[in-house]
């Protein structure tokens, strides 16, 4: 926590001393500077900020925790693994190794792109990742109730279907982009899509494919609903044993994925103006329809 607050602060004076692009800028805020962030994309020597902050130490501590709980649950008991305990660390393992693999498509997610680099981002991978995202494994260490193992079984494929779903409706948006929408997405070729319109901050005018085919004709972020529900998955193993322990990740989740879906359609309202409102004619439901 002191080493998270002290490159925070690092990255504050970088920012107004000596930022790495043209993307640093100021609010005229030195707190709303620090919690956000300057700058989108620092560097020093080369070494790039946000992938070691994100992935090399967040997501990596996150493996390492886990798996380290997951031996003091056997030494707990005798040299044997709870099948509860297994089934949840089992679960995280498969969507973390879904985030090494894709980790190229991590690079266009929110985190990279529009947040930037500040207490917000740094300090929640360097400290909040690897304690409240490991919580649940954690709690399981000394608490997972002795569950069947077809309990065990059934949770863990539940999990991991919400995280291959979670995976391929990133994977189809991240094709359709990279193909710039000449690909085939459940058996329609083209897919449906929407050509949008905008200007950069320059002036200059460009255009954006917006996806309406797929997963995500079903929701504007429907990637998000798999994400929390494989994360209440890997906690389910621990029944109703505890509340707060085993099921604060997923509460935070919502909380999480929710606002960031909110922001993300602001920015892109504003980003597309009458192409936005089009899509969200086209798509009406932010996260989950019906409800949001």
């Amino acid at each position: 926590n002191v080493f998270a607050l002290a490159f925070c602060t690092m990255l504050l004076i970088k920012g107004y001393l000596a930022p790495s692009s043209t993307d640093s800028g100021t609010t005229g805020s030195t707190i709303h500077d620090f919690y956000w962030g300057m700058e989108l994309y620092p560097r020093i020597f080369g070494w790039d900020v946000k992938v070691f902050t994100n992935c090399r130490t967040g997501m990596m501590f996150w493996v390492v925790g886990i798996l380290s709980y997951c031996y003091k649950n056997m030494e707990l008991n005798g040299g044997q693994l709870q099948y509860g305990m297994a089934c949840s660390v089992a679960i995280q393992m498969i969507y973390l190794s879904k985030f090494y693999y894709w980790e190229m498509g991590y690079m266009r997610s929110m985190d990279i792109q529009h947040d930037r680099a500040g207490y917000y981002i740094c300090w929640g991978c360097l400290v909040w990742v690897p304690a409240v995202y490991t919580s649940q494994a954690f709690y399981l260490t000394a608490n997972a109730p002795d569950i069947s193992l077809e309990m065990a079984l059934a949770i863990f494929f539940a999990g991991a279907i919400c995280v291959w779903i979670n995976y391929d409706s990133d994977h189809q948006r991240y094709v359709f982009r990279a193909t710039k929408g000449t690909c085939s997405i459940w058996g329609r070729s083209p897919p449906q899509h929407i050509v949008a319109e905008y200007k950069t901050s320059t002036g200059e005018s460009r255009t954006s494919l917006l996806l309406v085919d797929g997963w995500w004709k079903i929701s504007r972020h429907f990637h998000y609903v798999p994400e929390i529900l494989a994360s209440f998955f890997w906690s389910a193993s621990a029944l109703d044993s505890g509340l707060v322990g085993p099921y604060f990740y997923t509460f935070y989740l919502t909380i999480l994925l929710t606002d960031r879906a909110f922001r993300d359609d602001d920015r892109c309202s504003l980003k597309y103006g009458p192409y936005w409102k089009e899509y969200c004619d086209q798509v009406p439901w932010k996260i989950v329809p019906g409800i949001v």
